[in-house]
């Protein structure tokens, strides 16, 4: 059905002349007659009947116009869902205890009128970017910088936060009272980590610090959130795992943890931003800005894995 159609039908039965309506609507008499005409044959009714004052309703008319009204509400309202700066911002954030969801909560403060919809995909780089591509997601966030000529066609990606990564261990752990640590200093002991996927970006992260440094960070699960892996930290005198500050946002009540910096490199997890360059949404270009004011990369004293080390 023929929307701008049932809109002039509308018009016409509320202003009762075709003459009125065209002025309404902005249109020639003439169309206002063609579109009521066309709506009538599809229909196979009489909408109106001519009277020397104007147009009158027939029974049809009369029985048809609270649907008429109901079908014109429903196409604005359908409008008004997908028109840029109606629709909520929606953003992917990995995990609502990730630190990506932590600048997202920085972003909607600066940004209270931009409304959003907060979504957490995984920490899967590659189902962040299909749902960017295919418009799932208006953006989110991922770690593995490639060649722009590599990313799908349309899809744009900056970096636009480094993550250090602190060791967190329980009060008996042998280096729980030390002011920092070194990357060569945690090589012999066991950092549980599992809640590594295995073919995640997280995974091939902590794969190739390990590599690198000795480390032997054990992802045997069984895998029950973050509050239980804490709960056995603290509760251990040989195991510790990695965190960054803002991972969780809080911790789990009445728990002895400790939080050691690591020095000398500072490992730390790069996120960036994953948008198409053809989403027309306002809140998008607000959000870019944000997060990319205040990034500034530190090479120099930081330990990034090789396939973040290049590109600007």
């Amino acid at each position: 059905m023929d929307v701008e159609a049932v809109r002039t039908f509308v018009t016409v039965a509320d202003e009762g002349q075709f003459q009125v309506a065209a002025q309404e609507l902005g249109v020639s008499q003439q169309a206002v007659s063609k579109r009521v005409a066309a709506l009538e044959r599809e229909l196979g009714v009489r909408l109106f009947t001519r009277v020397p004052r104007g147009a009158r309703l027939t029974l049809d008319g009369q029985a048809f116009l609270p649907h008429a009204r109901a079908v014109l509400r429903a196409a604005d309202k359908a409008t008004a869902a997908v028109r840029p700066g109606r629709r909520p911002l929606r953003v992917d954030v990995m995990g609502t205890r990730a630190m990506t969801a932590g600048l997202v909560q920085d972003f909607h403060r600066a940004h209270p009128d931009v409304p959003l919809d907060v979504v957490a995909l995984g920490a899967d780089g590659r189902t962040v970017l299909a749902a960017v591509r295919d418009g799932s997601v208006d953006s989110g966030f991922w770690a593995r910088r490639v060649p722009e000529d590599q990313l799908p066609p349309g899809v744009r990606s900056t970096r636009v936060a480094d993550e250090p990564l602190l060791l967190v261990t329980g009060p008996g752990h042998p280096l729980a009272d030390a002011d920092s640590t070194t990357l060569h200093a945690l090589a012999g002991h066991r950092i549980w980590m599992p809640s590594l996927t295995p073919g995640t970006e997280w995974a091939a992260y902590y794969r190739e610090l390990a590599a690198e440094y000795g480390l032997t960070i054990d992802a045997a699960g069984p895998n029950f959130g973050t509050d239980h892996l804490l709960q056995a930290v603290a509760e251990s005198t040989t195991v510790a795992t990695f965190m960054g500050p803002r991972t969780p946002l809080a911790y789990p009540a009445g728990l002895d943890l400790r939080t050691i910096p690591v020095r000398h490199p500072e490992p730390v997890y790069p996120h960036s931003l994953l948008w198409r360059e053809d989403n027309p949404h306002p809140g998008l270009a607000a959000l870019r800005a944000h997060l990319t004011a205040g990034y500034a990369p530190d090479a120099k004293e930081h330990w990034l894995p090789g396939w973040a080390r290049t590109g600007p």
